[in-house]
């Protein structure tokens, strides 16, 4: 995709799914809306008001009863002149109708474009244009309230503080680069140092919400763990609402793992039901757990599912060596076919051979078969959720993994610019040049991130990943 150029281009494209539905949109952005609106609706549109038309083809003939909206420059999501064209969802007459408006002198959108011109024209910066794919794609409501705020440029304005920070520290280290006859005292130092200190801590801040982003745009990833037959795939339906995985009384049903997603309470996650841990597996369910033992290690949550009506199970060092109380739970299935007494009293049981249970791990007795338990259990995991969530003052962000790649250049950056004031307490100053070199760099990382930079390969990376009309 190339840099637009908005004096030559008017682009259209469907804002809405492909497919059958009771209405669509057509979006064109570009300097030809106007004329077009005039063409097709055989009079001027009112600004920003919703008008009731038939639109015309080229040939005068009247293609379906629509509503159309103009937006004229620069009061646009992108900047420049928009028409919006809700007609009937039928694919057919959206079909003739972009046909006419490309006859009419459109081309059709590349994907993101609407959303890079934008970005281009200065109506939001690149966080808040990625930010706007993150809104599209939420698959909870904590991913979108999180998606939300960056649209409205909550980490710009996070960083717009660390560059005035950086901005004021280069200010006064360069006044000495003019005039290297003087030294820089000691006092103007101390309040360079400060301000990088300040901007390196900000940098660290927002660095640390990166996994915390990661879960709310993957979902959370939960492995469902235990011996074979102890109900993990009914827990697995119970929590999805339906049939997922096959069950059966038999052991050894799930032999690979099952994957699915499920939003609970505000969360996403990824579900993984793993083969049973036989002690004694054959050769096709040892490695079913090897597989189950690799998902652990890179789960974010393990849901370790125990028998309530069998003897509590001998538990393998590899699993007692996973199974952290921050990122699992104990899980007795079966609750109803036991006393409260006896559930308890197993939940909080000794594996044979061991000293004590794996210390700390929340235990909840849940029935997968007739639901009893679930609530307080899903509660329980999305607690275990939310303590991976970082605050970063008053407005709460979870950077993506181009923003930290960024923001670990500039914490390396900044780091090495306070090293250089290491030696003031032996009498010997910090030298000027490099300090400034650090800061410039820790400043361009900070750019990449608001886009102020100029980098046409990476635009069009970064917006060839959105959908097409966004």
């Amino acid at each position: 995709m190339s840099v637009f150029l908005p004096e030559k281009e008017t682009i259209v494209a469907l804002a809405t799914p492909v497919g059958t539905s009771a209405i669509a949109v057509v979006r064109a952005s570009g300097p030809a809306c106007a004329t077009f609106a005039r063409e097709s609706f055989k009079r001027a549109l009112q600004a920003r008001r919703a008008h009731y038309e038939g639109y015309r083809m080229r040939d005068g003939s009247v293609l379906d009863d629509v509503l159309a909206i103009h937006f004229p420059a620069p009061a646009s999501y992108t900047g420049e002149h928009v028409l919006e064209i809700s007609c009937h969802g039928n694919p057919f007459v959206v079909r003739r109708l972009l046909e006419d408006l490309c006859a009419r002198g459109c081309r059709l959108a590349e994907p993101g474009e609407f959303t890079q011109r934008a970005f281009l024209n200065g109506r939001m910066d690149l966080s808040q244009a990625e930010a706007v794919m993150d809104v599209i794609q939420a698959r909870s409501a904590r991913a979108l309230a999180f998606a939300q705020r960056q649209l409205q440029g909550a980490l710009g304005r996070h960083l717009a503080v660390l560059n005035r920070e950086l901005l004021d520290a280069l200010a006064r280290v360069e006044a000495y680069i003019d005039f290297p006859d003087e030294d820089l005292p000691a006092e103007d130092r101390e309040i360079v140092r400060a301000g990088v200190e300040r901007a390196l801590d900000g940098t660290r801040r927002l660095l640390a919400t990166r996994r915390y982003g990661e879960i709310l745009r993957s979902g959370i990833r939960t492995v469902i763990v235990g011996a074979p037959n102890v109900g993990k795939s009914s827990l697995l339906n119970r929590i999805v609402g339906y049939e997922r995985a096959i069950v059966s009384a038999e052991p050894g049903t799930t032999r690979d793992f099952i994957e699915e997603s499920v939003t609970i309470g505000d969360h996403a996650f990824r579900l993984t039901d793993t083969a049973g841990l036989n002690p004694n597996p054959g050769e096709i369910e040892r490695r079913g757990i090897e597989k189950t033992y690799e998902r652990m290690r890179e789960a974010d949550l393990v849901l370790w599912v125990v028998d309530l009506t069998a003897p509590f199970p001998t538990l393998p060092a590899e699993l007692a060596a996973l199974l952290r109380p921050e990122t699992a739970l104990k899980i007795g299935n079966k609750c109803d076919s036991v006393s409260p007494e006896d559930a308890a009293r197993i939940l909080a049981g000794v594996s044979e051979g061991e000293s004590a249970p794996v210390a700390g791990l929340q235990s909840y007795g849940v029935s997968a078969l007739s639901g009893q338990g679930i609530p307080e259990a899903m509660a329980a995991i999305g607690r275990i959720a939310d303590a991976h969530r970082v605050e970063t003052g008053d407005e709460s962000i979870a950077v993506n993994a181009r923003h930290a790649h960024a923001l670990e250049r500039a914490a390396v950056s900044l780091t090495a610019a306070l090293e250089m004031f290491a030696p003031v307490s032996s009498g010997v100053a910090p030298a000027p040049e490099f300090v400034a070199s650090d800061l410039r760099e820790a400043l361009a990382a900070f750019g990449e991130i608001s886009g102020k930079f100029d980098n046409e390969r990476m635009l069009d990376r970064l917006f060839a990943t959105f959908c097409i009309g966004k």
